[in-house]
């Protein structure tokens, strides 16, 4: 039924009709009642289109899928998307997504979606130290919220997965088993989790007073490769780690292959210990231990927080940081003989 058979059927003008659902002012309350009615017994609802033409509103959510670095971000990425779809099931927007080849093409797509008002508000993942779409958005006043949080001292709506506590828990963690050399294979330095991981790995070293070493700490990008690569540099050296933690499931999978190029294995020579859980974790040889937060609930989460966030509600009051949950698999175990 379109709006010109709808306005037929209860006795009204369309033009009429039209205004009484968009909330003019000169539409009196006893009509906008009577079309509000009408329009929930004949289950008649507005084209979204027609509406977007009349209001001059895009009513669309923009989201940035971030340049690829490895396949746990897709993963990652993949679940959120489908979370932020469930979300806004339940309200008048729809989903934007933009692909991005480069963090300079990345924030290319940014700008002409916001100058261009293609949405009317931006979703943002994978964030950096030092945020070059954040500090912009905000300067412009143009609302968005983040999976992750930036050193910007500006306040801004974010759902954070705790990677200092992931990160302090398996120092922890493999300190309890013995380990004292634990190394850290972290994910790329300019990345805001990136300095978290560092934080809880050393908060959890400075506890149990054990050194820290500049040498034990290497950043590789996302991939297996880069993971197996940082691996062999740490076992080249005079007194090799013990244990390793990776800042990211792809990287830890390359340190497995690391090992067994070196004729070790993974939870009986080194431990080792991932993060995201992503779905090649459990079949790896051995079975990854690692970290798992659930990246469809914070997808949804985030996107609440947005529509709070275009309601007015402050910035303040939409930051949460969620602590993942350890997975304890094969991959991690006591020192033997290294120490």
């Amino acid at each position: 039924m379109n709006l010109a058979q709808f306005a037929n059927t209860i006795g009204l003008s369309a033009s009429t009709v039209s205004r009484a659902l968009n909330g003019y002012a000169d539409v009196s309350a006893e009509t906008r009642r009577r079309v509000e009615v009408a329009a929930e017994r004949l289950g008649y609802r507005a084209s979204a289109v027609g509406r977007r033409l009349r209001t001059g509103r895009a009513e669309a959510i923009g989201f940035l899928l971030a340049p690829p670095r490895g396949s746990s971000v897709n993963f990652f990425q993949l679940e959120m998307l489908a979370g932020i779809d469930e979300a806004l099931r339940a309200t008048d927007y729809h989903l934007v997504v933009i692909t991005a080849k480069s963090e300079q093409d990345e924030f290319d797509c940014l700008r002409r979606m916001v100058e261009q008002r293609q949405v009317e508000a931006v979703l943002l993942c994978r964030t950096r130290r030092t945020d070059e779409r954040i500090i912009w958005l905000l300067r412009r006043h143009y609302p968005f919220a983040a999976v992750g949080r930036s050193e910007t001292p500006e306040p801004f709506p974010f759902l954070d997965i705790d990677h200092a506590a992931s990160a302090r828990m398996a120092c922890e963690r493999l300190i309890g088993l013995g380990h004292r050399r634990i190394a850290l294979v972290n994910t790329p330095a300019a990345l805001m989790y990136s300095a978290h991981a560092r934080q809880g790995y050393e908060q959890a070293l400075l506890a149990a007073g054990l050194r820290r070493s500049r040498a034990l700490v290497l950043h590789a990008e996302m991939t297996e490769a880069a993971g197996q690569a940082a691996v062999c540099a740490l076992l080249a050296r005079s007194a090799p780690p013990t244990a390793l933690i990776c800042g990211d499931d792809v990287l830890a999978l390359g340190a497995l292959r690391a090992l067994e190029a070196a004729g070790m294995q993974a939870g009986r020579d080194v431990a080792v210990i991932g993060c995201g859980d992503i779905p090649m974790a459990r079949f790896a040889t051995p079975p990854l231990t690692t970290f798992r937060a659930p990246f469809r609930a914070a997808g949804q989460r985030v996107t609440e927080m947005l529509v709070q966030t275009l309601a007015g509600k402050p910035a303040a009051g939409l930051q949460e940081i969620w602590t993942p949950e350890l997975v304890v698999r094969a991959s991690d175990g006591g020192a033997r003989g290294m120490q």
